[in-house]
């Protein structure tokens, strides 16, 4: 009895810590109060609303608790469902014919019409890092070249696939969510369930094959226009010499670089482009919830864009 005392005591304790509730049992005066550690251990006389102080508790403690357990379970069944989703959508078309022309389609639309979003993005994000890279290491230690090395690097490991693929995330994935999601309330795709077509597999698999596909290429794209602006700040600008800037860009180059963010950006475009899908396929009601279907797809592959992107990291850089 004493051990299950024991348990329950620091059972309760613990929830309460963990809720920011008060350990101590407030008495009719202040040298009645006793902590619960005291109330377990039947050391001090009891106050007078010991009744209320653990029925309140209680509730507070189990409302928390229910919705952890019910914010556990929703995400559980949504990963289950996911997994469901992209089982129908990797199934053989039932015509490669129409199958291949959506995925042309599809490159177009999603890869070669975000060309000059990244473009503009890369020339100005390439500039600034090599301003902020000359003003922030001006150390007589440190060689004039580290800024093109430094903007090199930084293009190569992270700009040009983990935040570039943010970006996407916003203007692909809002693309992908809400035309599916419009085609979802307005009957579209319970009409192609009729006729005996795999939805899943004939809406979401060009889209997806069409972005994997073509996402090395804007990441190489984005490379480029990257060092290009940088470039032109060395060549408009007397912050840094051209010549100490392209010397930077070609020292100590690591090839596998390269080759690290082309890989993380396919990962990447298969998120962007599947939890789009997935959210648009399965929206209930009208256009507005179109819109919040658009807004948790482009939430839903932000987040797991940063959590690949550090698994990705870890794996292969290690």
């Amino acid at each position: 009895m004493q051990l299950f005392s024991n348990i329950f005591c620091n059972k309760f304790k613990v929830g309460l810590q963990f809720n920011n509730l008060p350990t101590t049992i407030v008495g009719q005066s202040p040298d009645n109060n006793i902590t619960i550690d005291d109330f377990f251990a039947k050391t001090a006389p009891l106050p007078t609303n010991i009744i209320s102080f653990f029925c309140c508790n209680f509730v507070v403690i189990s409302d928390k608790s229910n919705y952890i357990f019910m914010l556990i379970t929703n995400s559980l069944a949504t990963f289950g469902r996911y997994c469901l989703f992209i089982k129908r959508v990797f199934a053989l078309p039932d015509r490669w014919g129409v199958f291949g022309r959506r995925t042309i389609s599809e490159v177009s639309k999603l890869g070669i019409d975000s060309i000059p979003l990244v473009i503009v993005i890369s020339l100005f994000i390439g500039a600034v890092i090599a301003i902020q890279m000359q003003l922030n290491i001006s150390s007589p230690l440190i060689p004039a070249y580290s800024v093109g090395l430094a903007t090199r690097d930084i293009v190569l490991l992270e700009f040009s696939n983990s935040i570039l693929c943010l970006i996407l995330a916003g203007k692909v994935g809002s693309n992908i969510a809400s035309e599916i999601g419009t085609m979802r309330v307005t009957e579209q795709i319970d009409a192609l369930e009729i006729m005996g077509v795999n939805s899943c597999n004939f809406l979401v698999l060009p889209k997806i094959i069409a972005f994997v596909l073509f996402m090395p290429a804007l990441v190489i794209i984005c490379i480029g226009t990257s060092l290009i602006g940088g470039y032109l700040v060395a060549l408009l600008t007397d912050i840094i010499t051209v010549s100490r800037y392209v010397y930077g860009l070609q020292a100590l180059f690591i090839e596998w670089y390269v080759w690290y963010g082309l890989i993380k950006s396919l990962f990447f475009a298969f998120i962007i482009a599947s939890v789009a899908s997935f959210f648009g396929y399965y929206v209930k009601g009208g256009a507005l919830d179109v819109g919040k279907a658009s807004t948790n797809g482009v939430v839903s592959s932000s987040i797991l864009i940063l959590l690949f992107d550090v698994l990705l990291t870890k794996l292969l850089l290690q």
